[in-house]
């Protein structure tokens, strides 16, 4: 048999049955199938829907969720880091004055003049007074300062001073010093009564 055989013998199959009976069922089994999946798509559309909605939104709170855990490490790291090595610029400003003080030492053992050694004690103390205050630290003034319970810490009253001392710094024991206008420690007085 040759091609041509075959596809005549497939056309007389097909001219068997009618066509209006094919095209009725054809049209039958379509209306069958529409209304099934008519009915299927009503009912699993939103459902459908709403799942995908729901996959969806699980996806950016799950997605939310680990970016803010990791934002969370990286500042819980960066903080320790802070701490551990928040005073580098602090120290790393003081290490001249140190340098200076340990020649002072060597030197000192060189001299027997106290006049030289309180020189260089005095210039040193300069540096390191400067160094400080470019780093925010101010000394809190006591001379002729009213007793001020928010820089001051009295420890001892002195009775006897007249009107014009009471309530003023006669003494400071101990100075005081704030960082960037917070008080760091406070100044011990002695206070006139």
């Amino acid at each position: 048999m040759t091609e041509k055989d075959i596809n005549i013998e497939d056309e007389e199959t097909l001219n068997e049955t009618p066509a209006e009976e094919t095209d009725n069922q054809a049209e039958e089994s379509e209306k069958t199938e529409d209304s099934e999946n008519s009915e299927d798509a009503e009912e699993k559309d939103p459902l459908e829907a709403a799942l995908a909605e729901n996959a969806e939104l699980k996806d950016k709170w799950l997605r939310s969720v680990a970016e803010f855990e990791n934002y969370r490490k990286r500042t819980l790291k960066e903080r320790a880091e802070l701490i551990l090595n928040g005073g580098e610029k602090f120290i790393t400003a003081i290490l001249p004055v140190l340098d200076d003080m340990e020649r002072a030492i060597a030197n000192g053992a060189k001299t027997e003049d106290p006049a030289v050694l309180r020189e260089g004690m005095e210039l040193i103390y300069q540096k390191f007074m400067k160094t400080l205050e470019a780093q925010g630290v101010s000394k809190i003034e006591t001379t002729d300062a009213y007793f001020d319970t928010d820089v001051h810490e009295a420890v001892a009253m002195v009775p006897g001073m007249g009107d014009d001392k009471k309530g003023k710094v006669i003494d400071c024991l101990q100075q005081g010093y704030k960082l960037n206008d917070k008080v760091i420690r406070h100044a011990k007085v002695a206070v006139g009564q």
